[in-house]
């Protein structure tokens, strides 16, 4: 189950807020097949209602800015959130997947396996240099995905507002714990991000603090 932190309120003012957005389910994930470079792979009939959905929770938030990942089903998933709340998109490398080499465009079993191994061993055994042939290490996440998240607060953290990331399951499970004071690998470990869930975030003193972790929309 998703976990909730109590929201706080400095003085009566609203925090800035960052929501941490997954696509919606991309026909890449029904054939599971490793889709991190280019226009590859929209979101299926599923993913788009998912994401409308996810517009229809989010009514009434107030987006100062809301970026994408630039790969097809993070863009599409912003395109439905933009339309329903009336807000732009700006697509960033910063937020995309992380890039897996050798195995894109791979679907079979061995390369699920070589996958997991050097995610297990970044997550487990902290080896952030290692790498899939070709493709990003832990490091390489890190020094896109960090610098944005902090620039971002050091330009906006003094405003109210909510700023909305459309990205990937593998990038959120890797970078939140880094910049996330109270979500740690273990807690990431063990609750699941799904189809356009989303972890919501607040500017504390302390900090980017987590109050809400979101699983699934529908």
């Amino acid at each position: 189950m998703g976990g909730r932190w109590r929201s706080w309120r400095p003085g009566g003012r609203l925090p800035l807020r960052l929501y941490f957005i997954r696509h919606g389910q991309s026909e890449a994930n029904l054939l599971r097949e490793f889709s991190n470079r280019g226009l590859k792979h929209p979101l299926t009939a599923k993913g788009k209602q998912q994401a409308l959905a996810l517009a229809r929770k989010l009514k009434g938030i107030s987006v100062a800015k809301m970026f994408s990942s630039p790969l097809l089903r993070a863009v599409q998933t912003a395109q439905i959130l933009g339309a329903e709340l009336g807000v732009p998109y700006e697509t960033t490398n910063a937020l995309r997947e992380y890039d897996c080499g050798i195995l894109e465009g791979k679907s079979d079993a061995a390369s699920w396996e070589m996958y997991y191994a050097v995610f297990n061993d970044w997550i487990e055994h902290r080896h952030w240099e290692r790498r899939i042939e070709e493709g990003e290490s832990f490091l390489d996440m890190k020094e896109r995905f960090v610098p944005f998240v902090e620039q971002l607060l050091e330009a906006h953290g003094h405003l109210s507002g909510d700023y909305v990331l459309i990205g990937h399951g593998g990038l959120y499970r890797c970078m939140l714990p880094l910049v996330l004071e109270n979500v740690d690998f273990d807690f990431v470990m063990a609750h699941s991000l799904s189809y356009t869930g989303y972890v919501l975030a607040e500017k504390r003193a302390e900090g980017l603090v987590c109050v809400e972790w979101c699983e699934s929309v529908t």
